[in-house]
């Protein structure tokens, strides 16, 4: 059975604004994470409601391949995502359920890299970098609290 990492938290209360790098961030099942554009209806997507982007995850991985591969240096709270994973396929993990410290998500469907994330980090190509492997969204089916360093692993079915 594999078993990953929560290597860095993000937030931010409005669309736009620079994401805040947490060590905690607290989950609320049904609705996302506390203190999130998302969770407020202040995100950039918001107007398209979705349940699956209650929380989003995204690689460790795939920052040390954009850096290697493209010569792109981003940081984790450039992403854009919530959840910085090390040792955690979330491309397998559509549809399946898994734990995130003590909190019970579903992956609902992957996350597509988006124009808007390349023109406000301004970096060019980052949109084609990005392509299948953009991270996970994700709705909260149990709320609680995830930590940086929490353990991340699957929910045999």
């Amino acid at each position: 059975m594999w078993q990953g990492t929560v290597e860095s938290l993000h937030i931010v209360a409005e669309t736009s604004q620079p994401m805040a790098t947490v060590e905690m961030i607290r989950a609320v099942s049904g609705e996302g994470l506390e203190g999130d554009r998302y969770a407020t209806g202040k995100g950039f997507y918001s107007n398209k409601p979705e349940e699956g982007r209650q929380v989003t995850l995204f690689e460790q991985e795939t920052l040390e391949a954009l850096r290697r591969d493209y010569d792109i240096v981003l940081e984790p709270h450039q992403t854009r995502r919530n959840v910085i994973t090390r040792a955690v396929a979330l491309n397998h993990l559509v549809g399946r359920r898994f734990v995130v410290g003590g909190v019970l998500l579903e992956g609902m469907r992957l996350s597509t890299p988006c124009q808007y994330l390349e023109d406000l980090l301004g970096i060019k190509s980052l949109f084609k970098a990005l392509m299948h492997r953009s991270g996970l969204n994700c709705r909260i089916l149990t709320g609680g609290e995830i930590h940086l360093g929490d353990r991340i692993r699957p929910v045999e079915d």
